[in-house]
């Protein structure tokens, strides 16, 4: 990866050889990084969570395929060999489509038979990873334009350098806006159960010097009812033709508050995160993970009469958005104007 910008936060770390994943289950407490070799090893990382956020995926299958090809690569049929390495990547999580947009990339070039496989997987690889962080500041600075001066905005889950190649969607709008000085403070929800709020995304503004305040999940609404905010600014992890977004659970909520109280929604997402077979978002698969992760160890015996629903995404109807961002263009009132106009040509 190449980029004059720098990065004061990083998931993810390319050697040339090897992946070096930041473990974010264990931020704000310990900085530690997982180094990996090989595709199953990136596949776990994704699959439990030490990297997360739609586009942070996406890089991370990339770099998995090439630590694929380093594996296997020329041995009898490594074609086949990589090929299965990248259907176990596409099981690691089920919502977030910048994952399998990354692989198909990365099946496609593979199946032009380049002459030097690994030389060319490795340069398409870096090249989603640089043009990630591009377009990151592309949006950070179309939604700062859109947005204005501002009293404050609220953000749920993270959706920042952490969550994609660098320097984030929806925390990329508030840098910009920062930087411009028209933003006068940022309001974090803890974003439930995982804690991506409280653990990552004020942790994240701190290291860039930008203040924010952390709030409960439950005190949304009572914020948005003192008028302390102006916008609410979110992430994607899979936007319908139609222009129905999902996103971190809790986001749905938001997006119905903010209708209540006379406060916008805006959504802060590249291109890939576009899923345009997908005619809306009553066609998004939800992943559903483990009940463990609700649930006190006391209620977790074999003959326990409690359960847990544990949904980690929504969908929030375009009706509801205000503007959807993206370093294409920005379609302000989505649910009246559609997103065709954001389509790769």
């Amino acid at each position: 990866m190449t980029t004059t910008q720098k990065l004061s936060v990083q998931a993810l770390q390319w050697s040339g050889h090897s992946l070096k994943v930041l473990d974010q289950r264990l931020l704000p407490e310990t900085i530690t990084y997982d180094e990996y070799n090989d595709a199953a090893g990136v596949t776990e990382a994704i699959a439990s969570m030490r990297v997360r956020g739609a586009p942070a995926i996406g890089i991370a299958a990339a770099y998995g395929v090439v630590l694929s090809a380093i594996q296997h690569y020329p041995n009898g049929d490594w074609q086949s060999a990589v090929e299965q390495d990248i259907r176990q990547l596409a099981t690691s999580r089920p919502t977030a489509v910048n994952l399998f947009w990354a692989l198909d990339k990365m099946r496609g070039l593979l199946a032009e038979n380049p002459p030097e496989p690994v030389v060319a997987l490795t340069q398409l690889a870096e090249q989603i990873h640089a043009e990630d962080i591009a377009a990151n500041h592309a949006m950070g600075e179309r939604g700062a334009d859109v947005i204005g001066d501002a009293k404050a905005v609220l953000t749920h889950c993270n959706a920042g350098a952490l969550a994609t190649g660098g320097y984030g969607t929806a925390l990329g709008v508030i840098r910009s806006l920062h930087q411009r000085g028209q933003l006068q403070n940022v309001y974090a929800d803890e974003t439930r159960p995982w804690l991506q709020g409280a653990r990552l995304t004020v942790w994240e503004l701190a290291q860039d010097g930008i203040p924010a305040t952390l709030i409960a999940d439950s005190a949304a609404a009572w914020l948005m009812k003192s008028g302390k905010i102006d916008w609410i600014i979110v992430g994607a992890d899979r936007i319908a033709a139609n222009g129905d977004v999902a996103n971190k659970i809790g986001t749905y909520s938001l997006a119905v508050l903010a209708k209540q109280h006379g406060v916008k929604m805006m959504v802060a997402a590249p291109s890939s995160t576009f899923d345009f077979s997908m005619e809306n978002g009553d066609s998004i698969e939800i992943e559903q993970r483990n009940p463990k992760e609700l649930l006190a160890d006391c209620y977790l015996n074999e003959g326990s009469l409690v359960n847990a629903w544990n949904p980690v995404f929504d969908v929030t109807p375009a009706a509801l958005i205000s503007a959807i961002v993206t370093e294409r263009g920005v379609v302000i009132d989505p649910g009246l104007h559609g997103v065709r106009s954001l389509a790769p040509c």
